[in-house]
């Protein structure tokens, strides 16, 4: 057994990185596919330590840094929405909102329905779904407890960790490829020659550029610590309230008000490129922890039914992107890198959905439309939506005979 403290999970989350631009950088396959930098690394060392396992040999990193990571990424999401610019994007957050929850219906039904057909509990169908697809490992040990303790499903939360699991990496897996598939049928907007490039904003394109000096860094990092003090005090008062939501949200809620309460009161203009800068460092060394640290052979506990369902699930996911998702969003550029983003929180989390868009942005170009709507509904909608559809699924009368 080889445990790494915090230093050391720190210094192999930077090395995961640093490996994964390496990898892209000289892999043309992972380039063209636009496969996201910390998921290509992070997957690479995962299946290291799951051959280091075969020899008795298991790594163990402290993930105490993972949560914090994932918040302060959520809160510079906060801080970089203006409320002005929200309003304008009202219509397609909403026509992408409806394009979501139509996911989370197939999902459900996709999951019952296979689950029936193969003689299995229609419980591990729902577990199969957006439970642990659209959710991620949070929501679906939440329902996997529910499911054991009401309804008696024997293993359900280590059903609905693996079946997560499998959902994180396919969906870092799949959005580039998709992208890839649409943006050859659409025209990528160019800048001519008398347009002069615009500077990147917020997390479009994370390698570009940013000047910052010692002091605005120091200003943006006490808004996001703000941010996280005052979101994490918001969910300890909502705890086990009818108003609950998970902390992130709260996070990503304070970081809204403060930006467009300071802006308003005309005290202070939140700095846009610093935001983006240590929200990209954030979501890159999330990612890195989170991937290096799966438990592949989580995935080979799973049995060939379960697997059979969650393999179908990712090709739904893929096919809804393409034939509903981009078209429904215009069938344009924007549409693309929103099909791309749709499958990171489609399968995964939102950090897998940014880092999908971000791979497909740095190449071809911004997309600020897709950076305003997923941050939002991936953060904002997708729990809430999903705990409604969730529940209306098990009013159904084959559950209410369970």
């Amino acid at each position: 057994m080889i445990e790494l403290d915090f230093y050391g999970t720190l210094v192999a989350a930077s090395l995961v990185l640093l490996l994964g631009r390496g990898l892209v950088t000289r892999v043309s396959f992972l380039r063209s596919y636009n496969i996201p930098e910390p998921v290509a690394g992070g997957l690479v060392v995962a299946v290291l330590l799951l051959i280091l396992r075969t020899f008795d040999i298991e790594v163990r990193f402290d993930t105490s840094l993972q949560t914090p990571l994932m918040l302060a990424f959520f809160a510079t999401i906060g801080l970089s929405a203006d409320l002005a610019s929200l309003k304008k994007g009202g219509r397609i957050v909403g026509i992408f909102l409806l394009a979501v929850i139509g996911l989370l219906v197939v999902q459900n039904a996709m999951g019952i329905g296979l689950a029936t057909l193969l003689g299995l509990d229609p419980l591990m169908g729902l577990l199969t779904g957006s439970i642990t697809l659209a959710g991620g490992h949070g929501t679906g040990a939440a329902w996997g407890a529910v499911f054991s303790e009401k309804y008696g499903l024997a293993s359900a939360s280590e059903l609905a960790l693996a079946s997560a699991t499998f959902g994180l990496v396919l969906g870092g897996l799949i959005g580039g490829p998709v992208a890839r598939l649409l943006i050859k049928r659409v025209q990528v907007p160019g800048c001519s020659p008398q347009q002069a490039p615009r500077l990147p904003r917020g997390f479009e394109q994370p390698n570009k550029e940013r000047s910052i000096t010692p002091f605005s860094f120091v200003e943006t990092l006490a808004l996001i610590a703000v941010s996280l003090l005052v979101g994490n005090l918001l969910n300890g008062l909502l705890h086990g309230t009818a108003f609950e939501l998970p902390t992130f949200v709260c996070v990503l809620f304070v970081g809204v008000v403060l930006r467009n309460s300071l802006s308003a009161l005309g005290l202070y203009q939140v700095f846009e490129r610093e935001v983006s800068v240590l929200g990209n460092v954030s979501l890159s060394l999330f990612l890195a922890i989170a991937l290096m640290s799966l438990k592949l052979w989580d995935l080979a506990a799973l049995a060939l039914p379960i697997f059979i369902i969650l393999a179908v699930q990712a090709l739904v996911m893929a096919l809804f992107a393409i034939f509903v998702t981009f078209r429904v969003m215009g069938s344009n550029y924007d549409a693309a890198v929103l099909a791309a983003g749709h499958c990171g929180f489609g399968l995964g989390a939102t950090p897998t959905a940014i880092a999908n868009m971000q791979a497909v942005t740095q190449r071809y170009g911004p997309s600020q439309i897709a950076f305003l709507v997923v941050p939002m509904v991936g953060a904002f909608f997708i729990d809430i939506v999903n705990v409604i559809v969730i529940k209306l699924y098990l009013t159904l009368p084959f559950f209410a005979a369970v």
